[in-house]
């Protein structure tokens, strides 16, 4: 006899206290006849044991239909989960994988995916050869979004309160994509934000909820080559003053276009629902940032090609 279907059994590993509620809820909402487990700080240590463990019970067939979700404020924790996970697999013991560190790859690509739209949508072109400033672009979104604007071609400026962070952070960049596109800047007073700002065609705001980055003084003093701003934060204070959490496509000073924290975190969110969709289809791969970022692009530009842009 044939062996019966296996439930489709998603698995959560986070580096966290506690377990977000956030991905696990998307995924009960996707597939409602599935099954959950979840995990809570998780370090590679434990993730060893169980990928180990989870392996083998279901057999080849039933791994086909076993899920693994890595999560976690600590990206690095995160990516050391993800490489032990790879070394424990073998065929035909092989796991479909997302990694999206508290949200920071789904948020990123579809921060960058807006922004490119926008920039696309009012007339400004992509970004191949444009200057890219990140605000707070040494945090987990921050560091991802530098290294998509920076295969799009872009110059990124990734700034931070400490100049050793930010140039570190910039250096281990360009040695993964294989450039000089990044760089850091310290940014800790105006002036200093300001002069961060002075060459950037895009500025994108990565910082923590409820911390204003970019006074919009600032903005309007260095800000003179600005067309398109972003902003992930939807907890007043914003991060950058004079956008709301809602524009999507807004002009919040003559010839600079905003996007706020819901136009991003709804692309977001529909960009992880497709991973999941895609992750729960394949019998094996990795689904990380890469993967996001090719699926937010073209929903973010999907209203141009309605408009033969």
């Amino acid at each position: 006899m044939p062996e019966p279907a296996r439930k489709t059994l998603f698995i959560f590993l986070d580096t966290d206290k506690h377990t977000t509620p956030f991905d696990i809820l998307t995924a009960i909402d996707l597939f409602p006849d599935a099954q959950f487990l979840h995990y809570s700080n998780v370090n590679p240590e434990d993730a060893k044991v169980i990928v180990q463990d989870l392996m083998f019970p279901r057999g080849p067939e039933g791994v086909k239909s076993t899920k693994l979700f890595i999560s976690g404020h600590d990206v690095r924790k995160a990516t050391e989960i993800l490489e032990v996970a790879k070394k424990c697999m073998f065929s035909p013991f092989q796991l479909a994988i997302i990694v999206d560190p508290r949200g920071a790859y789904t948020t990123a690509s579809a921060a960058v995916a807006k922004t490119l739209a926008i920039s696309i949508e009012k007339g400004f072109g992509d970004l191949n050869g444009k200057t890219v400033t990140i605000l707070a672009g040494t945090g987990p979104v921050g560091q991802v979004a530098a290294r998509l604007y920076a295969m799009e071609g872009a110059d990124v400026i990734v700034n931070s309160r400490k100049m050793e962070r930010s140039t570190a952070v910039a250096r281990e960049i360009n040695e993964e994509i294989g450039g000089e596109r990044v760089r850091g800047m310290k940014a800790t007073e105006p002036d200093e934000v300001g002069e961060s700002i002075s060459d950037a065609d895009t500025i994108l705001s990565a910082g923590a909820a409820g911390v204003t980055l970019l006074p919009l003084s600032v903005l309007k003093k260095y800000g003179r080559r600005c067309k398109i701003v972003g902003d992930i934060n939807a907890i007043p204070p914003l991060g950058v003053e004079g956008i709301e959490y809602t524009h999507d496509g807004v002009e919040i000073l003559p010839g600079v276009w905003s996007v706020g924290a819901v136009a991003i975190g709804n692309l977001k969110k529909k960009v992880e629902a497709q991973l999941f969709r895609r992750a729960a289809e394949a019998p094996e791969g990795i689904f990380d940032y890469k993967n996001a970022y090719e699926i937010a692009k073209p929903m973010a530009s999907a209203k141009l090609k309605k408009r033969g842009m």
